[in-house]
């Protein structure tokens, strides 16, 4: 009898031991700070939460392989700023996240605010993996700035080409935003469009806070355009559609990614059929790893997967993945490991980028809406 009570007495010491020592583990724990920034309130909210669904769920993937980085178990946690999707919101923002002392940032969402908010970023030395597409963004010369999309370059000009070319819709309109990302696919799509033979009947121009489109559409009647192109999101795009079907205008509107959501098939109702949009990436299904990203997402936060959530969450892991490699999560040192990334995410095979920091694999895929459903037309290269 004394024998088995020296036997549980010894095991539940240790026990005891192996839970204060799984405690204590935890604890010493480094907090790593990782800034993310998009709109989070407003009319592009939306955007900001599924770009942020993605990256939350590749920290809580990374941080359950309990990493141990420079010899010290660590934690990724999420520094989370709201930038509105406005440029001077934006640089304050970025400003405060530098001053919390991140260690990479994952963002910003729109061009407009990535831009202006890249420089204090890269002044601070701190890398940066943003949704933005807008050339300009990579082209400034900084070793800090990388996509988690392919750009507008390969985007408006896929869009362009396959309007032309494959629909054979020739008499074109142009509407932006004037935002970085509106104004800046509008113009890729309008090169490859006139390269391939259209002919851009006018180009005309709103703010991204419109709602009432009918003076401009009612210019754009009287032209019997083939297609109507709208570089802008889907906010803008929903009462434009409506207010197309409304005025009697038989074009259909085709438009980019910030377009082809949920959102805005709510906004358009019945007007949505015959929108088309064009998208970075491959279809979700046809994504290496969509299958098992559509079951995670779902059991994590129990709804649908959204258009960004995938591109977020490969950006995430590949700032993590460099750091592990680099065994360092100070940015000087891991910098140079996520320029050479090369590694297998959910939306590609490999998820690599070229000297500006774009990605080299982006596909782009058309979709139109059918029966108030996205429905995928063509997929061009990314796999």
């Amino acid at each position: 009898m004394e024998h088995t009570m020296k036997k549980l007495t010894g095991a539940t010491l240790f026990a005891a031991l192996s839970v204060t020592g799984s405690v204590a583990h935890a604890q010493q724990a480094e907090q790593v700070k990782v800034g993310f920034a998009a709109p989070m309130t407003g009319a592009q909210a939306h955007y900001g939460k599924d770009m942020q669904n993605g990256i939350v769920l590749a920290i809580e993937d990374f941080n359950a392989t309990k990493p141990v980085i420079g010899g010290k178990p660590v934690q990724i946690v999420l520094d989370t700023g709201d930038d509105q999707a406005d440029p001077r919101t934006g640089t304050t923002v970025a400003q405060k996240l530098v001053d919390d002392g991140i260690k990479g940032m994952l963002g910003h969402f729109n061009s407009g605010t990535t831009i202006p908010a890249s420089r204090i970023y890269a002044n601070a030395g701190i890398a940066q993996i943003a949704m933005a597409t807008a050339p300009e963004y990579t082209q400034q010369g900084y070793k800090t700035t990388f996509r988690m999309m392919t750009s507008d370059t390969q985007q408006g000009s896929v869009a362009g080409t396959f309007a032309v070319k494959a629909l054979k819709l020739k008499k074109v309109v142009i509407i932006d935003d004037r935002t970085a990302y509106g104004q800046g696919l509008a113009d890729q799509f309008e090169k490859a469009a006139k390269a391939s033979g259209a002919k851009i009947l006018d180009r005309e121009y709103t703010n991204d806070k419109a709602v009432d489109f009918k003076a401009i559409l009612t210019k754009v009647k009287s032209m019997t355009p083939d297609l109507v192109y709208y570089g802008g999101a889907d906010a803008q795009a929903g009462p434009m559609v409506k207010q197309m079907k409304a005025l009697g205008i038989k074009a259909p509107l085709m438009a980019g990614e910030m377009v082809k959501t949920d959102t805005f098939l709510k906004i358009a109702g019945d007007a949505a059929n015959g929108t088309i949009a064009s998208l970075a990436g491959l279809p979700l299904g046809e994504m290496p790893g969509g299958k098992d990203y559509v079951a995670k997402y779902k059991k994590r936060f129990g709804e649908e997967v959204q258009t960004y959530s995938p591109y977020a969450y490969d950006g995430a892991m590949a700032m993590f993945d460099a750091m592990r490699k680099a065994n360092s999560t100070d940015p000087a040192k891991y910098l140079p490991a996520l320029a050479r990334t090369d590694m297998s995410g959910v939306t590609a095979k490999h998820v690599a980028y070229d000297a500006k920091g774009d990605l080299k694999n982006g596909g782009i895929t058309l979709y139109k809406v059918v029966n108030g459903q996205w429905t995928t037309l063509q997929s061009v290269g990314g796999k």
